[in-house]
């Protein structure tokens, strides 16, 4: 078993989704998850908008976001790991989209903004 990743790409931008998924992967091994499930979601700017209002009330385009599932709790035996979705906005990121995908994985495994969360986050750098 290994890290599965479902990719829908709605966003109309190409990204480079074969180091996306390395990344992923290197993210959450180094992190102890060995497996799981994980979505990936590329969206255009409007969505990425609407989702952040929906979710956290602030109407402002954002690079990417996190809706954790299971994140590190204890599963019972046979129950596969649904990690959750990043939702990441190419149109936003360009071609800078490593970091924030690191930032969103971090806070699908319960990582909270904070120093631990930027020492995590300059591991993967």
């Amino acid at each position: 078993m290994m890290v599965e990743i479902e990719v829908a790409n709605r966003s109309g931008a190409e990204l480079d989704l074969g180091a996306a998924a390395d990344l992923i992967r290197e993210v959450l091994a180094a992190e102890g998850v060995a497996e799981g499930e994980v979505g990936l979601q590329l969206v255009g700017a409007e969505e990425i908008r609407a989702l952040k209002r929906d979710h956290l009330g602030v109407d402002e385009e954002t690079d990417a976001l996190a809706f954790p599932i299971d994140g590190r709790d204890a599963l019972p035996e046979g129950v596969p790991r649904q990690l959750g979705d990043v939702v990441l906005c190419p149109q936003v990121v360009g071609e800078a989209w490593r970091a924030p995908l690191v930032h969103a994985l971090l806070h699908l495994l319960g990582y909270d903004h904070g120093a631990e969360m930027e020492m995590r986050e300059q591991a993967y750098a």
